[in-house]
């Protein structure tokens, strides 16, 4: 079974940085894509960025030059790294893990919230 394993969430004032860790764990398929996605309190879902196995990146406009995506292929984790945060990146940021047909995999989320 997978397991994912978000940290590094908390609060943070406006124009602060916050750094967001994820450890997958179980049975792996070494090619994958690991993704961030959030949650605001009444709103859908969104994808905040992703970054294959080898090392191709997406990110969402709304964070495009101010958060960074990365990873450790070697410990199975993905890194979102979060500068000049804003009130409206508060929200549940929730780890996934894309292994096509062998799986697609959540973690628990862990909060952030951006306020003064």
């Amino acid at each position: 079974q997978v397991q994912l394993v978000e940290s590094g969430g908390g609060l943070v004032q406006p124009g602060g940085s916050l750094r967001l860790s994820c450890a997958a764990s179980g049975t792996i398929f070494s090619i994958n894509t690991m993704a961030w996605y959030r949650q605001a309190p009444g709103k859908q879902r969104e994808l905040v960025a992703s970054i294959t196995s080898g090392g191709i990146t997406v990110s969402a406009d709304s964070v495009t030059g101010r958060f960074t995506i990365s990873r450790d292929n070697a410990k199975n984790t993905v890194y979102l790294q979060m500068n000049s945060l804003k009130p409206e990146d508060t929200a549940v940021y929730i780890c996934n893990l894309d292994m096509r047909w062998l799986g697609n995999y959540w973690g628990q989320g862990t909060e952030v919230t951006v306020s003064s």
